[in-house]
């Protein structure tokens, strides 16, 4: 079964930076789209950021709400997503998953994301 880790997540101020990290055990991670989704108390899990896996040319899609603040990219070597947050606003407060853009695998603990002053 394939092992989610996700890292990187804190307190950061309005207008400040992250870079989360997900670590992914899957042997084939390469071939697979990969998503960061988040989920803020009381809303449902949302997609904000995929890649596409190696044969999509390093294709990105962004939620409106990221687009242009956020920057999703890969390491296949390393079996890991990183997600770029850039300019948070606290509406970016939740806590970030990794997984692929079909969810199939068991979810991670995921790591929490606190924009505040």
């Amino acid at each position: 079964q394939v092992q989610l880790v996700e890292s990187g997540g804190g307190l950061v101020q309005p207008g400040g930076s992250l870079r989360l990290s997900c670590a992914a055990s899957a042997r084939f991670f390469s071939i697979y789209a990969m998503g960061w989704y988040r989920q803020a108390p009381g809303k449902q899990r949302e997609l904000v950021a995929d890649i596409a896996g190696f044969n999509g040319g390093g294709r990105t899609n962004y939620a409106d709400a990221v687009k242009g603040r956020f920057a999703i990219s890969r390491d296949n070597a390393k079996r890991t997503v990183y997600l770029q947050m850039n300019s948070v606003q606290p509406e970016d407060t939740a806590v970030y998953y990794c997984n692929t853009v079909q969810r199939n695998w068991d979810w991670g603990q995921g790591t929490q994301v606190t924009v505040s002053s």
